[in-house]
């Protein structure tokens, strides 16, 4: 079976300069986990919903916070105070970084006529969950390891 065959054709797709706001806002709409990053007509990068969620390491969560006996009560919710501070403030920063400064690149691509199984072994090998797929290196579709299951279960439906 090849790649063509189950691929999701012509993917939800971010431009390089939109902001991750944006990105995120696709995610959640179409219920996807990536989206291929697009430069012109060329796939730049791939951007995924854990790409987006590494922006949100603020750091170590404070602990230094030292107060006297009389005043501990106080000490952990004035610590949680400034630890959620800290975290809004990523999360406003991060909503208007470009996706270039988040997607991964370069991109793994495959092109629409290999065999599932290869895209199967170039995703195990990466270590990812979906790859672009091209004809003559522009985009033409996506295929996620559920489409390559679902293909799988497809194939052998067909031979019983």
């Amino acid at each position: 079976m090849l790649v063509r065959e189950i691929m999701t054709p012509d993917p939800v797709t971010v431009r390089v300069d939109s902001p991750v706001s944006e990105a995120a806002g696709l995610l959640r709409k179409y219920h996807i986990g990536g989206l291929p990053v697009m430069d012109g007509d060329r796939v730049a990068g791939i951007v995924t919903e854990t790409d987006i969620l590494s922006l949100l390491d603020v750091g170590e969560i404070s602990d230094d916070l030292w107060l006297p006996s009389p005043l501990e009560i106080i000490e952990v919710p004035v610590r949680e105070f400034i630890n959620w501070e800290k975290t809004k403030r990523a999360l406003t920063d991060i909503g208007s970084l470009e996706v270039r400064r988040v997607m991964s690149s370069p991109v793994v691509a495959i092109d629409e006529d290999a065999d599932i199984t290869d895209a199967a072994s170039q995703m195990l090998h990466e270590g990812i969950a979906r790859l672009p797929v091209l004809r003559d290196g522009r985009l033409v579709g996506i295929v996620t390891r559920a489409d390559i299951v679902r293909g799988i279960g497809m194939s052998s439906e067909e031979g019983s």
